[in-house]
């Protein structure tokens, strides 16, 4: 019996050792972890759907048993990407309708719809992506042809950025639009005393508000569809900027359901009933959804001259845009969220939003804050404004691939001199050393590697323009990767759980085919995602 003693606790302890004590082992991968230090290592353990240890193979190996083992076979990882300003929702509608990016001209725009009106034959038609800009002849478009083709069924489709829209008669009908017809913050574009269906800003809203709702089944099959997408691009988070606090519960029962795995930091729009529920039910928060604060609109986009500037347009003089309210309405809304202690977005194009806003901002931070008040976009600034920025610790909240895609236009608009201190990411980034970013989907291409190439290159896809626009405002790789990771969760109130790969943290991470701290800058874009987890689950696998 004291011979058999040692041999069976021999065997107890061996069989100690084989008990399962971790979910998931990464190992031989490049893992940036995007902590504080900027350090790497080559594996890491998740329990639980939160990472449990992060280190060197050999020892995690020794001290973790995991059910599953993943061979990276020297891939790069890194925490999951997260969209700092986006429209999520939108973004899946919009892959229901008719798709309009890249198109070269209003008749190919024009033979598009046509197309898919002769495979969706009831209802709006409804499009998405068109750009004036990209045509051989730049103005605006004119609804006749459209007229022509759907005398009866009404027609609206977006320009890129949304702020702008052309509509058939028959739309415009429905909505009791009149020639001459005027708006705040808005234009139903008439010549010659005729409407040419051409819709800025708010007067988008006029015809949008007479389609109807969608129904459950759409609605749910757009959220789906686009965390699909998502998925495949290494996007774990997305920020949902502007949506109807009755998606709150919509989006809540799908992921509690499990179909919606895809994380959300939702802002609230700029409407009434949005902010009786939220002041009433506070921030509302899970692992999944965060709601705790509103998307306010200041003034249109560059590129359909909406955006308010100082001094008019240099392509249409005696024209400065307009605010889509009135500076009180602005004044108000902010006292308002102040006094809730929630957080206050805004939508800021041009140079003189943007300087109303800050002003606004200001006015109620009162000096260094944490409050985390953005400003979307802060796209063109007075030089003398950047200031309030570092100042109040107002988040700039930028899109890298705005400035590649308005680069070809942008200085028509704003010419030489205003061109200096529009799209100025660097400087933006040192108001408060760190600047999150986003992509502005579907306005801009959801993926995130388009992020990080554009913030770094300063480049289109093509390569353009050989030295980067406007070089100086460039990202260093490591600034580029924090914007979409560690930065983008900070500006959410959200870095202690996500945007590194940190112990106790949430296991979203992304698995590359190349790394991209390493690889040459015109690969940048052809990087492709092998892998996307979330909790430690796969979302997504590129076999």
């Amino acid at each position: 019996m004291k011979k058999l003693l040692p041999v069976l606790l021999l065997f107890a302890v061996a069989c100690k050792q084989k008990e399962y004590n971790a979910d998931l082992l990464v190992k031989n991968a490049v893992v940036y972890t995007v902590d504080s230090s900027f350090t790497t290592a080559n594996a890491f353990v998740v329990k639980a759907g939160k990472i449990l240890a992060v280190g060197n193979a050999d020892t995690l190996e020794q001290e973790y048993l995991a059910h599953e083992v993943v061979d990276a076979a020297g891939a790069a990882v890194y925490p999951g990407f997260i969209d700092a300003h986006a429209h999520f929702y939108q973004y899946g509608l919009g892959l229901q309708e008719v798709n309009l990016v890249g198109t070269h001209s209003w008749d190919e725009v024009v033979d598009s719809v046509e197309a898919y009106a002769d495979r969706n034959t009831d209802g709006w038609i409804m499009g998405h992506g068109w750009d004036q800009n990209d045509w051989p002849k730049k103005q605006f478009p004119d609804k006749a042809r459209l007229d022509s083709l759907f005398p009866v069924r009404p027609v609206l489709l977006s320009r890129i950025d949304g702020h702008a829209a052309i509509a058939n008669q028959a739309a415009l009908n429905i909505a009791g639009v009149k020639p001459g017809q005027t708006i705040t913050g808005g234009e139903f574009e008439t010549i010659n005393g005729k409407l040419t269906g051409v819709l800025v800003d708010n007067a988008v809203g006029v015809v949008a508000r007479k389609i109807p709702e969608p129904t459950g089944e759409i609605v749910e099959g757009a959220l789906l569809a686009a965390q699909k997408n998502c998925f495949a691009v290494g996007l774990t988070t997305v920020d949902d900027c502007g949506l109807p606090y009755t998606m709150v519960n919509t989006i809540a029962a799908l992921q509690h359901k499990g179909t919606l795995k895809m994380r959300l930091f939702v802002m609230l729009s700029d409407r009434e009933e949005n902010y009786e529920y939220l002041f009433k039910h506070g921030v509302y928060k899970t692992p999944g959804l965060n709601v705790r604060g509103f998307k306010v609109y200041a003034d249109g986009a560059l590129g359909s001259r909406g955006a308010c500037l100082l001094k008019p347009y240099t392509d249409q003089k005696n024209w400065n845009g307009f605010l889509l309210s009135s500076p009180q309405h602005f004044q108000e809304v902010a006292a308002k969220i102040a006094a809730h202690g929630l957080q206050m977005s805004t939508h800021a194009i041009g140079d003189s939003a943007n300087r109303l806003m800050l002003k606004i901002y200001a006015g109620i931070l009162k000096g260094k804050n944490d409050k985390r008040w953005r400003i979307e976009h802060a796209q063109v600034l007075s030089p003398e404004d950047v200031k309030y920025f570092g100042d109040y610790n107002i988040i700039p909240s930028v899109q890298p691939t705005h400035a590649t895609s308005d680069m070809y236009w942008a200085g028509k608009r704003l010419g030489t001199e205003r061109l200096k201190s529009a799209y100025i990411n660097k400087q933006l980034l040192k108001q408060n050393g760190w600047l999150p970013l986003g992509t502005d989907f579907p306005v801009e291409n959801i993926n995130p590697l388009y992020t990080f190439y554009a913030a770094v290159e300063r480049k289109d896809l093509k390569g353009f323009p050989a030295r980067g626009f406007q070089p100086q405002n460039a990202l260093s790789r490591m600034e580029a990767l924090r914007g979409i990771t560690i930065w983008a969760a900070k500006a959410n109130f959200e870095e202690k759980e996500k945007g590194s790969l940190e112990p106790g943290k949430y296991a979203d991470f992304v698995m590359l085919d190349k790394d991209i701290m390493k690889a040459k800058g015109a690969e940048l874009p052809k990087v492709k995602v092998i892998k996307t987890y979330i909790n430690g689950i796969k979302v997504y696998d590129k076999k």
